[in-house]
């Protein structure tokens, strides 16, 4: 089976997303249209990525017949009604993250997702890494023993990207990056919900958090502290402690290639990519693209590894630290 794919958003992730997908068989993935907000921008893209369609509106992709599964890959305040329109359309969708800006808006498209009968998946590409299913693997053989505590911590000095400052934009550190050790902990503690959440730190001048800490404390004595940040550079580590050992995803977690066990240092290099990339080993980015082809041909409606109650569950997350920093976002559903 070979998925012919549709783009959504013509900008930097789109690209990095391409590079991914070309890493994987061509026999099992093909690009065949992609639309951004002008025709321009799409035919541009296109152009670099010898793709055969090009559309100015994402209406066009929803009505292309030839497009079996749509990647959405444009800034978050817009993914709300671009996701409702490919479902009109019954197009599975594979969405950037965050899936919305808050949890309301998520449940929104979960529900619209089971009541038109297509596949959903949030794009948490951190899941999808062979290290992640590695340590994974470790914690259900027991490596570690009983994981008690989990810390991870992502930021970047990025002062001058202005859409990160922009409440319009869907702009702070949480919904753009504290999502990874929010996603991170919340696959680690299996989708459990926290007894409590507890985020502190400091605000933007335009109202956008900028720094975040944040501690889950889970059922049997089980922690997770959690850090994020647009105007600091971090380990961007996480560690996952249990009663008998360690295991540790050094730096880039979210996207990692190497774990460090026990017994060893673990590591599992990407495949280069054809074109340079915007973000550090977007090629494996293919890997979700890869479980997006598995769930459709087994006829699943969401992943087991990124199922949707977990994506709520990190909406909600989220939901209640924005509360407690007091950050509040313009009501938006924007137009496509």
């Amino acid at each position: 089976m070979c998925l012919r794919w549709g783009i959504c958003g013509a900008g930097k992730i789109s690209h990095d997303f391409l590079v991914g997908l070309k890493t994987r068989p061509e026999t099992e993935h093909r690009v065949v249209a992609v639309a951004a907000r002008s025709l321009e921008s799409a035919e541009k893209f296109a152009t670099t990525h010898s793709i055969p369609k090009s559309y100015g509106s994402y209406e066009e992709v929803a009505d292309d017949p030839e497009v079996d599964v749509v990647y959405v890959g444009t800034i978050h305040v817009t993914h709300l009604s671009i996701v409702l329109r490919m479902f009109e359309r019954k197009k599975p969708v594979l969405c950037e993250k965050p899936l919305t800006m808050n949890a309301q808006d998520t449940a929104t498209l979960i529900e619209a997702a089971k009541k038109n009968n297509v596949f959903l998946m949030e794009a948490v590409w951190m899941r999808f890494f062979p290290a992640i299913a590695e340590l994974r693997k470790q914690i259900c053989e027991g490596v570690i023993g009983d994981v008690m505590y989990v810390s991870a911590n992502i930021g970047a000095r990025r002062l001058n990207v202005a859409r990160l400052y922009d409440p319009k934009m869907g702009g702070g550190s949480v919904l753009d990056m504290g999502i990874y050790p929010i996603n991170f902990a919340t696959m680690i503690f299996g989708g459990e919900k926290p007894e409590s959440i507890h985020a502190s730190g400091w605000l933007a001048s335009t109202g956008v958090d900028q720094c975040v800490a944040i501690t889950l404390k889970y059922p049997g004595e089980c922690v997770a502290q959690l850090m994020c940040g647009t105007c600091l550079e971090p380990t961007n580590e996480a560690v996952v402690i249990g009663t008998k050992g360690t295991l540790k995803l050094p730096a880039r977690f979210w996207c990692p290639t190497k774990l460090e066990t026990p017994s060893g240092v673990l590591e599992f290099p990407l495949e280069p990519g054809y074109l340079p990339i915007n973000y550090s080993n977007s090629e494996g980015l293919g890997y979700e693209a890869e479980e997006v082809r598995n769930c459709l041909q087994q006829r699943k409606k969401e992943s087991d590894i990124m199922p949707l109650r977990q994506t709520q569950l990190v909406a909600e997350i989220m939901d209640s630290v924005m509360k407690q920093l007091g950050v509040v976002y313009y009501k938006q559903r924007s137009k496509i």
